[in-house]
């Protein structure tokens, strides 16, 4: 059977290799970041010239690290570097292997003259989407997006390659960026994001299903200074604190192969692979007789 199983994946190799303009047309999209966002900056890019790979603990000191540093001392001392929110909705939508995280963000109202005074009328929501082994972003798609105007930009970063099954692939990233202006921001405001996402091939087990579970995303307020100067930007954390939280953690349950069927399935691949090759042969010498 395991020579049955190597033959097959031979057979699916050779013909993924000689398929004209596949190799290129899988390779994503470099997503121009100075497109759009006001402050040319990707979070996520700094975070990998850094490390190789997403660790929630590596990940949560390099936030930390930023937002201190991205302080903004224009303001007075006894400001609260903090936007509130009041409510946050997570829930995912459609079925099987392509679905789409839905966020819905409310901003609490708050009266923040000073600020205002001292940043541009230019902010951008910073939402970071720390995607599960086993599900994916496809680039190609999210720039359709950026295009269509439903972000100001927006990038992958991590494992990008959408070909390889979750046992083979690491974590990835999604970063986005919305421009908000920062006087809206002090009154009751929604925003509302829906990032599509794609399952990848799951490994085998004995329910037919594979269980990821999302956490939730990281958001930041990242304004510039009316003082000109160049590249002088400061960090608001978006602080939940008592906001109320509806499904925080979402569960996707992704269809997947089962153990005792693989026997069946690769004899019947191996079958149809040969006939096939057969097939072609035959005809083709048929045809030059």
């Amino acid at each position: 059977m395991g020579t049955i199983q190597t033959f097959v994946h031979l057979l699916a190799w050779v013909s993924f290799t000689w398929s004209p303009g596949i190799a290129h047309s899988l390779s994503p999209p470099v997503m121009d970041s100075k497109k759009n966002s006001p402050m040319n900056k990707f979070l996520m890019q700094s975070y990998y010239d850094r490390h190789t790979d997403l660790h929630n603990s590596d990940f949560e000191n390099f936030v930390s690290q930023e937002v201190t540093s991205g302080l903004c001392e224009v303001l007075p001392h006894n400001h609260d570097l903090v936007w509130r929110l009041s409510d946050i909705k997570r829930n995912l939508t459609g079925e099987g292997s392509h679905r789409s995280v839905s966020t819905l963000i409310k901003f609490q109202s708050q009266h923040l003259k000073s600020l205002s005074e001292l940043l541009s009328h230019s902010c951008e929501l910073i939402f970071i989407e720390r995607l599960p082994s086993g599900v994916f972003a496809d680039p190609f798609e999210l720039q359709h997006l950026v295009h269509r105007g439903v972000f100001s930009d927006i990038a992958v970063f991590g494992d990008t390659n959408l070909e390889l099954p979750s046992f083979l692939s690491n974590r990835s990233v999604v970063e986005i960026h919305l421009v908000v202006d920062p006087n809206i921001l002090q009154n009751p405001t929604d925003i509302k994001i829906e990032l599509p996402l794609h399952a990848r091939y799951q490994s085998l087990n004995e329910t037919g299903y594979s269980t990821v579970e999302f956490g939730t995303p990281d958001m930041l307020i990242r304004c510039s200074t009316k003082d000109k100067v160049e590249n002088h930007y400061c960090f608001f954390k978006l602080e939940k604190g008592d906001a109320n939280v509806y499904v925080s953690h979402i569960v996707w349950r992704i269809p997947s192969g089962i153990n005792k069927h693989a026997g069946l399935v690769s004899t019947v691949t191996f079958t149809a692979a040969l006939l096939s090759t057969l097939t072609i042969v035959v005809a083709s010498l048929y045809y030059f007789k």
